[in-house]
């Protein structure tokens, strides 16, 4: 395992080296909990469960942090740990050749949904019979701690035994963010008052893994929990999140960062009010600015499906090459996103998404002229 961390002098450096030897412009790149992170970041969540993936992963993300990409995104559960062992293989190529220093770049990955190895589940009884192998049977945790039909757990011991996981996977004695993903799916099934004592367990267990150093902060990635509507089982109140934390933590709690969609088609992120703080009613984004904690968005292109028959208005608003640079140009430029993460399994999208970095952010009125009043 490399040992290290991403720091604020490290990335800063990472960050100037980019923009003196490549020409990226400094506004592509922003703050993260001190640490500064390029506004495109690499994600990995896409791609079949084999070796021709792994490969395409190792080379793309090597790609990506050679162009001025700095920010890593991927979970436990993608491609059944794969992304996170492709990322690992990268590292590995980087760090030990001396391209790139570790407190440079940022890795970050999830726990949540159960990962299985390698490949899925065959055959009735399958799934079941790999959570009693892996986790009934040696007491990491309880059958009464999962929820989904098995398919998801925050409960501590099952955590601990997660991040542990995904540092081996990684390689990494330390994992620069560790999100909690989309624990909202639970709240219908067990109730408001059991999942906000599950989460508090959870940060409880957050906590001490960053007292440890296996993490180094912790956040929430979610599909609907921040751009719910409040009268729905899924929605989760960042003010309330927060105010979790920092019971835990006190306050120099380490929850500093939260991940949501946000694209060209899925703008509640910026567009929804939906999140009180005190009086005032927020969008998602202004909750997190106003709360003190970083926004990374995910689908930025919606699965590729941004990447082609975008509207005119959208095509005259960015000043950029292609549609896919266009919705991407969209996200980074909204104001409050601290990173745009697109799935890079291809050295040739990652040439074509790192060359935005070279540009400056599209101004604040062009994102605005796509939003009505």
């Amino acid at each position: 395992m490399f040992g290290g961390v991403a720091t604020a002098e490290g990335t800063r450096r990472y960050a100037d080296r980019q923009v003196a030897g490549l020409g990226r412009s400094p506004a592509s790149y922003g703050l993260l909990d001190g640490l500064t992170v390029s506004s495109v970041g690499a994600g990995t969540y896409l791609g079949e469960a084999d070796e021709i993936t792994d490969v395409l992963y190792t080379e793309a993300v090597a790609e990506a942090v050679g162009l001025g990409i700095n920010h890593i995104d991927t979970a436990v559960n993608y491609r059944f740990q794969r992304s996170e062992r492709a990322i690992g293989e990268a590292l590995r190529r980087l760090l030990g050749s001396g391209a790139i220093d570790r407190s440079e770049i940022v890795v970050a990955t999830k726990g949540g949904y159960v990962p299985f190895d390698g490949t899925p589940p065959t055959g009735p009884g399958s799934a079941l019979e790999f959570v009693s192998r892996e986790f009934l049977s040696p007491g990491v945790c309880k059958a009464s701690d999962f929820a989904n039909q098995y398919r998801h757990c925050m409960a501590p011991g099952y955590l601990a035994h997660q991040i542990d996981r995904s540092r081996e996977n990684l390689g990494l004695e330390t994992i620069d963010v560790y999100y909690l993903h989309n624990v909202e799916g639970q709240i219908a099934e067990v109730g408001g008052e059991a999942f906000y004592h599950r989460l508090r367990d959870a940060f409880e267990l957050l906590e001490q893994k960053v007292a440890e150093g296996a993490i180094a902060r912790y956040g929430l990635a979610t599909w609907n929990g921040f751009r719910s509507e409040p009268d729905k089982k899924d929605y989760l109140p960042l003010d309330h999140v927060l105010r979790l934390a920092r019971n835990v933590g006190g306050d120099g709690h380490h929850f500093r960062v939260i991940q949501l969609p946000y694209n060209l088609a899925m703008t509640e992120a910026f567009g929804h009010f939906n999140q009180p703080i005190g009086e005032k009613v927020s969008t998602a984004l202004e909750a997190a600015s106003r709360l003190g904690v970083a926004a990374v968005a995910s689908a930025s292109l919606m699965q590729a499906r941004l990447a082609e028959d975008l509207p005119d208005e959208v095509i005259a608003a960015f000043d950029v090459a292609t549609n896919a640079q266009r919705a991407i140009q969209f996200v980074r430029s909204t104001p409050g996103v601290t990173t745009a993460l697109v799935g890079m399994s291809q050295t040739r999208h990652v040439r074509e998404n790192a060359s935005l970095l070279g540009l400056p952010l599209a101004p604040e009125s062009a994102v605005l002229g796509l939003f009505g009043e």
